[in-house]
């Protein structure tokens, strides 16, 4: 598995984050979608990461700075084919290393609730996320859960 910053104009990548944005939609009550778009994950404010296997997309993911000592988790996304090889475990772990490198000791995500999403919150379990409410701009909702950890 090798991680690669960037990669938001290879078509690969484009069409794992379409798969992404529309199970988020179809899994998630109108209003309680947080995704960024292309062009959000293209913020300055933003780094996105892509895991491969070769030529092969394995995954996608990325750390919004929110401060300078706070980062959020978007837009994390294995490839069906890849699911349970571990590639949800590498990246975070270099979204977590890459933080503490640039200053960042909180990191924070915002997912949704419900079976589609289980998976998502045991990985951020396992890897010491605890439940917090919203932060930044988020509110309250029924669906959506919010973690946080110090790193």
């Amino acid at each position: 598995m090798e991680i690669r910053q960037g990669g938001l104009d290879h078509p690969d990548v484009v069409a794992l984050l379409q798969l992404h944005f529309e199970a988020m939609l179809a899994n998630s009550p109108p209003g309680t979608c947080h995704f960024l778009d292309l062009s959000g994950l293209a913020g300055r404010d933003v780094r996105f990461w892509t895991v491969w296997d070769g030529e092969t997309l394995l995954g996608c993911g990325a750390m919004k700075q929110l401060a300078p000592d706070h980062g959020e988790i978007k837009s994390m996304r294995t490839t069906p084919a890849a699911l349970r090889r571990g590639v949800a475990t590498a990246l975070l772990v270099h979204i977590m290393t890459d933080a503490r490198q640039r200053g960042i000791c909180r990191l924070s995500l915002e997912t949704g609730t419900g079976p589609e999403f289980e998976a998502a919150h045991a990985l951020y379990r396992r890897h010491g996320f605890e439940a917090c409410g919203p932060f930044g701009a988020y509110q309250a909702t029924d669906f959506n859960t919010y973690m946080t950890r110090s790193i």
